[in-house]
């Protein structure tokens, strides 16, 4: 099998101390880390995922309901939208921006975007119609199998699997190299995953 590793918003501003920092983030971008370090040669493409938020619109919140709104995060240019230093220091080569103007929870709603030159909407666009997007990327790649792994489980992680399955990619996440915002959360998002047929199984 030819293999993808998605990285899915390893990135300060969901780790301890960020806008939207989830408790064990930073545990989880140092163990993902070691994974890529050890097993790099498993795969046949790797990229990472970023929230890179300009205007989200209603997905940014200053009353959020932490279910379909929230407190700012993930904003583009700054510190903790970029990639967390474990990860960075990968140097992977592909790495896609998503939600620069909607709320965009899939790492395959992103753009290949390695020098954040993309800004403007029609920059966004632009980028899309020209196919610059993941799943053309794996198909470029001749993938036939994707694992995933990253921050959250309930949220980004999940969506970006499901995706990949409805691509009908045979997909595999990591459980010791994510972490959920809540475990309520995270229970629901395994059995939403296990359903459609994502395989839920430890890294080593």
């Amino acid at each position: 099998m030819t293999k993808a590793l998605i990285v899915v918003d390893v990135q300060p501003t969901f780790c301890e101390g960020g806008e939207l920092g989830i408790d064990g983030g930073n545990a989880v971008a140092e163990r993902i880390a070691e994974y890529v370090g050890a097993h790099r040669d498993e795969y046949a493409y790797i990229a990472t995922t970023q929230d890179w938020h300009i205007e989200p619109g209603a997905h940014w919140s200053t009353t959020p309901d932490f279910v379909d709104t929230w407190p700012v995060h993930g904003k583009a240019g700054t510190p903790n939208a970029e990639l967390h230093p474990a990860i960075r220091a990968l140097d992977i080569a592909h790495h896609f921006k998503k939600g620069q103007y909607s709320a965009a929870y899939s790492g395959f709603e992103g753009i290949e975007d390695n020098t954040d030159a993309i800004q403007s909407r029609a920059e966004v666009d632009a980028a899309l119609g020209a196919g610059r997007t993941l799943a053309n990327a794996l198909k470029a790649a001749g993938v036939d199998e994707v694992d995933v792994v990253g921050i959250a489980e309930s949220h980004c992680v999940k969506e970006t699997a499901l995706d990949a399955r409805r691509l009908g990619y045979p997909v595999t996440v990591f459980e010791d190299l994510t972490v959920p915002v809540s475990e309520e959360l995270g229970v629901a998002a395994r059995r939403e995953m296990a359903d459609a047929g994502v395989a839920l199984t430890e890294s080593r």
